[in-house]
């Protein structure tokens, strides 16, 4: 499988992605990982002004790829493995490793290291380290 470098398209999405950040933060003061913003929408505790703000984060995630179509006249192009087992088995290591980790890449890749926490520091090298491993036994001996 070859991969496409786009820098420039890299470099907007990163952009987005820290700004829709800063805004949460510098409006709502909630920090924006996916899993937190989720599974606040589930919980039974949270209170509504939460509640609506995590729903349009989320809604504003899903609307994305439609967005993108309108922009550019074709849907982003994203290869998903065709193994139903295989999706499954990285679904439920990508959530234990979010509940096991206290928050998932964005939360600490992109919230918690622009604020200096250690702790997710450490996190985002572990699952760094993690998935530079996993993609070079699946390319280079496993030859997925």
């Amino acid at each position: 499988m070859e991969t496409s470098f786009t820098p420039w398209l890299s470099l907007g999405g990163g952009m987005m992605i820290g700004a829709s950040a800063v805004l949460l933060m510098a409006t709502n003061g909630r920090i924006a990982g996916i899993s937190g913003l989720t599974s606040r929408l589930f919980a039974r505790s949270t209170d509504g002004e939460a509640r609506g703000v995590s729903a349009l984060f989320v809604v504003g995630l899903l609307l994305a790829a439609p967005i993108w179509l309108l922009v550019s006249g074709e849907w982003p192009q994203q290869w998903v493995p065709s193994s139903p087992a295989l999706m499954a088995v990285a679904g439920l290591l990508v959530g234990f490793g979010a509940t096991y980790g206290n928050g998932c890449t964005s939360g600490h890749g992109v919230c918690g290291i622009s604020r200096g926490s250690m702790r997710s520091i450490v996190a985002t090298a572990t699952f760094m380290a993690a998935a530079f491993v996993t993609v070079f036994i699946t390319r280079h001996v496993i030859g997925g």
